[in-house]
């Protein structure tokens, strides 16, 4: 039986990070009260759901199914700026997440599960009938769409708060300067 770190909804639930740009470390962090967890992923896996937690969000404006608002933008209130919370633990690295909509409680319902080499599957067995290994821990946060749209708005800015694009292939700068591969291997000289 998992243990389930489950947040319906939690007070706060955001994304942050700890380290430099180009060396930075997310976190997923909920809060409910005394009751803090955090998750380590990888800046992909934030950008993706993020992605796909808008996107859910503007297919649920246009349903009629949907009885409450689904707020286009964030709502100001729910506006937050704040570092994580103290202490950050790791409770596991990420590696499969879901996202659903409970349409009884009208709520995006997240969940993440630990990384494990069990569940990495090769190429050579797609065609292979396996089975899932149960996870020993599972974070769940259930949304309202308000709180939805806050956590991408602010997901979005800490993504982008990393290292500057280079102008010319759009690639990262380092502070250490940057290989560019549309000069080919040249550094443009300063005029």
């Amino acid at each position: 039986m998992p243990v389930v770190h489950s947040f319906d909804p939690p007070d706060r639930f955001v994304v942050g990070t700890v380290g430099l740009p180009g060396q930075r470390t997310f976190f997923l962090q909920a809060r409910t009260g005394p009751k803090l967890v955090t998750v380590a992923l990888e800046k992909q896996q934030v950008a993706a759901l993020v992605e796909r937690v808008d996107e859910l969000l503007d297919e649920l404006m246009t349903t009629e199914d949907t009885q409450g608002l689904i707020p286009a933008v964030a709502p100001l209130d729910l506006d937050d700026d704040h570092p994580l919370e103290q202490p950050i633990e790791e409770e596991f690295r990420a590696g499969t997440m879901t996202l659903s909509w409970d349409p009884n409680d009208e709520r995006i319902v997240i969940e993440v599960f630990p990384y494990t080499e069990a569940a990495v599957v090769s190429p050579e067995q797609l065609d292979e009938d396996l089975e899932e290994p149960e996870p020993e821990e599972i974070f769940l946060v259930r949304l309202g769409a308000g709180m939805a749209r806050a956590f991408v708005q602010r997901s979005a800015r800490v993504i982008e708060a990393g290292r500057p694009p280079c102008p010319f292939c759009g690639n990262p700068l380092d502070p250490d300067g940057h290989l560019c591969v549309r000069a080919n291997g040249f550094r443009r000289r300063d005029p």
